[in-house]
Order: structure tokens, then C-alpha cells, then sequence
């Protein structure tokens, strides 16, 4: 039936079309409004009424499935089967594909407790089936699939079931199923968006799924899976001479079949490692350790006068990390006493510690004297100076070279088969954040002034946009993770492989590469200022940087003049890569914490942003 909007009142047909409340409307399928959500560009006719739907079951007891932009449409399915069959055939749900060779996204239905209600699926998962992850194959909604010939994937029933039938050519057939009350939207990132109205809660996703892709999972699956969608492992020829088009790999993917990584890249207990004594602990010169900054110092005579500790944050710092990067995309090759070539992403056995940072290159040929003391070390995620031969990623040995110091690499794993595999990935990520700060009210072109200003309660002004950009940045951090994915229950035992370790996208050389970047690039801004203002950090969290200071902003420490940074320190901004104000203490509250835990060197870039002093680190 053709598809019109019109009035709530009026009567209900299959596949009608209904819209929200006055104020909620957009035209369906156009360009995305401010914090709309529907998609931009031209409108896809096979997606016309978005990516997703929440569905719900109004006080008449109606089944609604509310679109983004604030379109309702009636969904007359009495059963699972029917509403997959449904969305497939009449909602128009849907996302066009990310790139060429790549597939479109399946439409995605969140269900609502009504919903669930309605169909026969429990409001909640016991206790046993949040631990299997899944509804039991007993149930009868899992029955029901089956004799109608659907089948789930091997996670079964659960938070994020996907419901298909095997693809015939290139036509998909499949649906997404989000329960956001079986946990699937992880408080952690998505904060209440589960409790919000069917119309809320389709605007909040639905700006997601514009902006960076339809959820396919946690924000951590969506990162890994924006990847995939972004760089198709496969693509179709060029006719051959009957003129078929085969599968082939597709130039710049990780491909289709994963790698092994190098011993050195393996975690512990990966089956490359099986022959190691059972409890082994692999030091710097077996194990390649490139992590995030966790480090602190305890404050010197002339810190302690001072009034305030100002903590500073790098936006988006893993994606800026991301950002240009040249990683690896086939398997390692290994090599003996190679010549360390700072374009050739890999792993290096090499000695950083001649490495003195009391005197460094700053620029072509400019040298300076720092006080190493009160700098962590560029080479380690503690900070503490390397004793001899480790294993480093190769952003981390090119600044070794760059602060003025020759390395001579003992081995290394190289990769020759190499490219900017992130750069889109960045792209997009980036666009989804500064277009959803943007709406609330931070934008890019700001001065200093106005952006500490703006950002002083962001939040507060759309809080359902402020959880698209929790979950935006944390399909950033999420994804990375994801390249080094660990064992997660299934029964595993050391030397066995883990079910993460048969994807293309388990690639922990990559992210080692994107962590070792996003370190060096926060170091080589601290040396610029310190060497400018003779200020050092006195404490350092993955991307947050506390500075003691007279007052309690961040423009009383950065050398700003006439409205300009210093070129190549830190500069106030939106932008990835740039820093915002992450929170500001006094002196007397560092130093009463420190003795009350009696740990002079207790990170305060942990607690900087409210003072208050948990074990719990949400990382950011």
C-alpha cells in the first residue's frame, strides 16, 4: 500500500504511516535536519523511512514501530517471523552501503518491554541466559523462526539477535533485532537511552546510525564493524572472458582471512605461545607493550605554591591517533639487523636507552635543555625509562630518531603490505562528532574564550545528543580494543585459539600502532611546552594531562598570544587532536589526597575532572 502521512486519528492499515507528535516531523527520507537523524543526501527509495525503528505497543494496545524524524508507521505483525517478513517487504529500513564493493546495512528494530510483551519474549534475561547470552533454543519464539525457515547466527537469541535467511545472489534478507532491556545498550556508553519514549529513543539511534553507521552491537562491534564497511574484504572483478565478475580481494582491506601477528604482538596465552613454560612472564624484549600513558610524579617546591592542578583533554585522541597512520595490512616478515625505515609499519627489538630526554631535537636542527626528571618516558606507558632492548612500534622508534638519537634495530617484524587502512574510518568518526558538538552548541571555529565557555555544560543543552556523543567517542576507544580482542569465557585455555582469532579484523600490530602514535603525539606536545614555558606535567591518564597552575583555567597555563598556540603544544578546540578542560583541583586537595593514601605518586589525572577519589576509571 502507498505510504502517506497523516493524522494519528486516522484508521489503522498494514504498513500505514502515521507521524509524532507536532515538532517531531521531518520529511521522510530528506536531508538531515540539525540533530534530526534522518539521513542526508538523496534519499534512497528502498530506505526511505530511515536505518531503524523502535518498536512499541501504545495504551490501545496498537503495535507502532516509531522511524527517525519522527515517523510512526503501524507494523501489523502478530508474531517474530511476521515482523522480520514485514520489515523486510513494507518498512522500507535500511542504510545504503559505506563504499563500492561494499553491503548494505540491514534494517534494525529495537523492541521496546511492550513489544517484547506482545511478541512472547521475556522483558528481562535470568540470570542463566545473560550469562549464555541468549534465549534458550527451547523457547518458543526460537521454534517459531525455525519452522518458519529463519535462522539466527551463532550467538543465538540474544541482546542483538540478527534473524536471516541465507543470501540468494546479492540480494540480502536479513534483520537486526536490538532489546535495549536485555542490556544491550551498555549504560556505560549509551547512559539512559534505554529508559527513553519510543520517539526519543529512535532519535538518539538514529542520529548514531546517520551519522556513523546503523548499530550492528555494542559500541565496540560497531567500531570494529565500521572498519569492515568502510574497507570490504572482497570486491567483484572485471568481466573475464565469458564476461562473469568473481570475487577478488579488495586493495586496501585486511582481506578475508586473518594473520597470524608476530610472537612479539601475541597477548599471553595466544597459540603461537603455546610451547612457553606455563608460567612464563614475558618481559620488554619478548612482548611488545604499547599502551596508554599511566603515569605521575610528585610535585616539586615551587608546583607546591601554586594554587590549582588544571587537568587538559585530548579530543578524540585514539582517532587523531588513527588519523594518517600507515599500518600493516598482510602478515609480518621478519627481519635481522634491519635499517629502521620510519615509513615501514612493524615491531622493532631495539635500545632506547640512550634515549636522554635533558636534551632533544625540537625542530630540524634546534636543540633544548628539559629537566628529564619531571618528564614520563616517550618509550613506556609507565614513563619509566627503558633499560635496554624492547619492543617498540614503529611510531614510537621514529621519535626516538626524531628527538636526535640513531636506533639500530636487533630484529623487527615488518610489514611490506601496508596502508592508511584508518583514514576513513577517522573521517567519518570525525564528521559524526563535530556535526553532534556542533548541534550542541560547540563548534570548530571558536576562540579559546568561547569554547571553554560553550563547553561548560554542553550536556545540559540536549542530553539525548549528548549520548550520541558518548557512544560516538567510545566506538572509537571500543573498535581499537576490539584489533586485540581477548577470550571471553567460551571456555578457553591457554594455547588454545580463541573465537576473536579467526577474523581478518584481529589485528593487535594495528592497534599497538594507533596507541604508540596517540602516546608519542601527546609527548611531543609536552616537550614543545616545556621547553616554551618551562612547565612540566604532574601527572599523566591516557589522554588527560594535569598541570599545576595559579588559576583555575586552562588559558593560565597555555602560551596563548594575540588568540594563536604555540605551533606544535596544545591548542583549546573541538577538533581531534586539540584539548578541552577536563576538570581543575586545588594543590591542597593533590597533596591531602596523595597523603591519605599515602602514595606520593598517586595518578591525579584519574580524579581531576570532580575530585572525587574511587578505584573506578572510565578511561576518559
Amino acid at each position: 500500500p502507498k505510504r502517506t502521512a497523516r493524522p494519528a486519528s486516522a484508521s489503522r492499515r498494514p504498513g500505514g504511516q502515521r507521524t509524532a507528535p507536532a515538532g517531531q516531523e521531518t520529511a521522510s527520507g530528506g536531508q538531515e535536519t540539525a540533530a534530526g537523524g534522518t539521513r542526508a543526501g538523496a534519499p534512497d527509495p528502498r530506505f526511505e523511512n530511515g536505518p531503524l525503528a523502535v518498536v512499541d505497543v501504545d495504551a490501545d494496545g496498537n503495535v507502532l514501530a516509531y522511524c527517525t524524524g519522527g515517523l510512526v508507521l503501524d507494523v501489523p505483525a502478530k508474531s517474530i517471523p511476521a515482523l522480520v517478513e514485514w520489515t523486510l517487504r513494507e518498512a522500507k529500513l535500511g542504510q545504503p552501503k559505506l563504499s563500492g564493493p561494499g553491503k548494505d546495512a540491514d534494517p534494525l528494530l529495537v523492541l521496546t518491554e511492550a513489544a517484547l510483551e506482545r511478541y512472547g519474549l521475556p522483558a528481562t534475561l535470568t540470570d542463566a541466559e545473560r550469562g549464555a547470552g541468549r534465549i534458550p533454543e527451547s523457547h518458543k519464539v526460537v521454534k517459531q523462526l525455525a519452522r518458519a525457515e529463519w535462522k539466527l547466527t551463532k550467538r543465538g537469541f540474544g541482546p542483538w539477535a540478527r534473524i536471516y535467511r541465507p543470501a540468494k545472489g546479492s540480494e540480502r534478507t536479513c534483520v537486526q533485532l536490538c532489546i535495549p532491556s536485555w542490556h544491550a545498550l551498555d549504560a556505560r556508553h549509551w547512559g539512559g537511552v534505554a529508559q527513553l519514549p519510543p520517539a526519543e529513543l529512535a532519535r538518539v539511534l538514529g542520529v548514531y546510525a546517520s551519522r556513523v553507521m546503523t548499530p550492528r552491537g555494542s559500541t565496540a562491534v560497531t567500531g570494529l564493524e565500521l572498519m569492515t564497511a568502510l574497507h570490504p574484504p572482497t570486491r567483484a572483478s572485471d568481466p573475464d572472458a565469458d564476461g562473469r565478475r568473481h570475487s577478488e580481494h579488495n586493495p586496501g582491506s585486511l582481506g578475508k582471512d586473518p594473520v597470524d601477528p608476530a610472537p612479539c604482538e601475541a597477548p599471553d596465552g595466544h597459540p603461537l605461545l603455546k610451547d612457553l613454560p606455563r608460567f612464563h612472564v614475558r618481559g620488554p624484549q619478548e612482548k611488545l607493550f604499547e599502551e596508554a600513558y599511566d603515569w605521575a610524579r610528585p610535585m616539586t617546591d615551587a608546583e607546591c605554591t601554586l594554587r590549582h592542578l588544571v587537568g587538559i583533554d585530548v579530543n578524540m585522541a585514539f582517532a587523531a591517533g588513527a588519523n594518517g597512520l600507515t599500518v600493516g595490512l598482510g602478515a609480518p616478515t621478519h627481519v635481522k639487523n634491519p635499517v629502521f625505515d620510519p615509513k615501514l609499519p612493524g615491531s622493532w627489538l631495539v635500545d632506547l636507552s640512550h634515549v636522554d630526554l635533558s636534551r632533544v631535537k625540537i625542530g630540524k636542527d634546534t636543540w633544548t635543555d628539559l629537566d628529564a626528571d619531571l618528564l614520563p618516558s616517550p618509550f613506556t606507558p609507565k614513563g619509566d625509562h627503558p633499560e635496554g632492548p624492547a619492543w617498540y612500534a614503529t611510531p614510537t622508534v621514529a621519535y626516538a630518531v626524531e628527538l636526535g638519537y640513531p636506533v639500530r634495530p636487533i630484529e623487527a617484524y615488518v610489514r611490506h603490505e601496508n596502508g592508511r587502512y584508518l583514514d576513513g574510518w577517522y573521517q567519518r568518526l570525525r564528521d559524526a562528532y563535530l556535526a553532534t558538538m556542533a548541534d550542541l552548541g560547540v563548534h570548530a571555529d571558536m576562540t579559546p574564550e568561547d569554547f571553554l565557555a560553550a563547553m561548560g555544560g554542553y550536556r545540559q543543552r540536549d542530553p539525548e545528543l549528548a549520548i550520541v556523543v558518548s557512544a560516538i567517542k567510545a566506538t572509537v576507544k571500543g573498535g581499537l580494543g576490539k584489533l586485540r580482542e581477548r577470550p571471553r569465557g567460551e571456555g578457553w585455555r591457554p594455547g588454545e585459539p580463541w573465537r576473536a582469532l579467526s577474523r581478518p579484523t584481529w589485528r593487535p600490530d594495528i592497534r599497538a600502532a594507533v596507541i604508540s602514535r596517540t602516546r608519542i603525539n601527546l609527548h611531543r606536545k609536552i616537550v614543545k611546552h616545556a621547553a616554551f614555558t618551562g612547565q612540566y606535567p604532574v601527572a599523566i591518564l591516557s589522554d588527560c594531562v594535569v598541570y599545576a597552575a595559579d588559576g583555575e583555567s586552562p588559558l593560565d597555563f597555555l602560551p596563548y598570544r594575540d588568540g594563536k598556540p604555540l605551533p606544535g603544544g596544545f591548542k583549546l578546540g573541538i577538533n581531534p587532536g586539540l584539548v578541552k578542560h577536563e576538570g581543575t583541583q586545588s594543590v591542597l586537595w593533590g597533596e591531602e589526597v596523595r597523603e591519605r593514601f599515602d602514595a606520593p605518586e598517586l595518578n591525579l589525572a584519574r580524579y581531576i575532572k570532580d575530585g572525587t577519589v574511587t578505584d573506578a576509571d572510565n578511561g576518559e
